[in-house]
């Protein structure tokens, strides 16, 4: 059974960085592209990053150059390193995988606030 635990939100202010974990169990880790998603409040899921079986990466416009997702194929282990946030980042992150089926975790709320 695959399961997807997300841990490492919170409360930061503008400008500040964050790093999410997600830890993945019941999956062939090393084999699957793992995403990060977000939903803000009254929004559409949307996603943020992509880090691919092959190592290659992907990133939404919205957050290039600011966040990075990164693996640990022997922990399995997904991580996004957030920097420079905004109030625009204020969301539910979620992390992600396909198998078939879409796995989701539960969720982490990222607040970006003064």
């Amino acid at each position: 059974q695959v399961q997807l635990v997300e841990s490492g939100g919170g409360l930061v202010q503008p400008g500040g960085s964050l790093r999410l974990s997600c830890a993945a169990s019941g999956v062939i880790f090393s084999s699957r592209a793992m995403d990060w998603y977000r939903q803000a409040p009254g929004k559409q899921r949307e996603l943020v990053a992509t880090s691919t079986s092959d190592g290659s990466t992907n990133y939404a416009d919205s957050v290039k150059g600011r966040f990075t997702i990164s693996r640990d194929n022997a922990k399995k282990m997904v991580y996004l390193q957030m920097n420079s946030l905004a109030p625009g980042d204020t969301a539910v992150y979620y992390c992600h995988t396909q198998i078939g089926y879409h796995y989701w975790g539960q969720g982490t709320q990222v607040t970006v606030s003064s």
